[in-house]
């Protein structure tokens, strides 16, 4: 199993968020990115969104340095 992760600097965003998620199983990265997206970002736990942020993992441990944001 790899590590996985999720990185908040990728995406604009009013709050300009800095997290970055990693864990070594998926489930326990949805959990985690779930809780983030609700509480800070205050989304409303959805399957859609739980489908919306699984689409957004990555393979392995997220960047030391800001990556480049994704146009919207």
């Amino acid at each position: 199993m790899s590590r996985k992760y999720i990185d908040c600097r990728e995406f604009p965003s009013d709050t300009h968020c800095s997290v970055a998620i990693a864990a070594d199983s998926e489930e326990e990265l949805l959990e985690a990115a779930v809780q983030h997206a609700v509480a800070v970002h205050r989304h409303q736990d959805s399957p859609e969104l739980r489908q919306q942020i699984r689409q957004l993992f990555k393979e392995g441990t997220p960047p030391v340095e800001r990556p480049a944001v994704a146009a919207v």
